[in-house]
């Protein structure tokens, strides 16, 4: 298997925004790997495929990224979006954002590319979140595409 880190970003105190955690942890457990508490998180550790969740990507994971052949990018979107499971390939390029704090994948591979030359194979797959409350609980639905995408990511991870 290629060198693949799975990075999962959100808010797992705000409900499907933390759809993320949910599916790292099932990946976690289908791998036969110890789960982490949330408050301590998942963190690359060298094993292959390495398991990784932020609240929100930044700048600084780029040089991390660099390290990969390929990357997964795993989030909870909104219905802006009209699928509910959405799988894409993506391509370096800096794409401006609204929010002061927030970067893409796009543009984290983009840094990745610029500033240490390395431009890993990465994959954006995203769920979409129907209830974002103060709660660590998925929403039914959003749990139910959760383990499809599970799937989904297992069957990348392998070819």
């Amino acid at each position: 298997m290629k060198k693949t880190l799975l990075l999962g970003y959100g808010n797992t105190d705000r409900q499907d925004d933390g759809v993320a955690w949910h599916i790292l942890t099932a990946i976690a457990r289908k791998l036969k790997r110890t789960i982490p508490d949330p408050s301590e998180g998942f963190y690359p550790n060298g094993t292959n495929p390495d398991l990784m969740f932020v609240l929100q990507l930044t700048p600084e994971l780029a040089e991390l990224i660099a390290g990969y052949e390929r990357v997964a990018f795993i989030d909870a979107h909104t219905g802006n979006v009209d699928a509910d499971i959405q799988i894409l390939s993506l391509e370096p390029g800096y794409q401006p954002s609204p929010l002061t704090h927030h970067l893409t994948p796009a543009s984290c591979l983009a840094l990745a590319q610029s500033i240490y030359g390395q431009t890993p194979e990465a994959t954006l797959f995203s769920v979409r979140g129907y209830q974002f409350n103060f709660e660590k609980k998925l929403s039914l639905q959003t749990n139910l595409l959760a383990s499809k995408v599970v799937d989904e990511i297992i069957h990348w991870m392998n070819n």
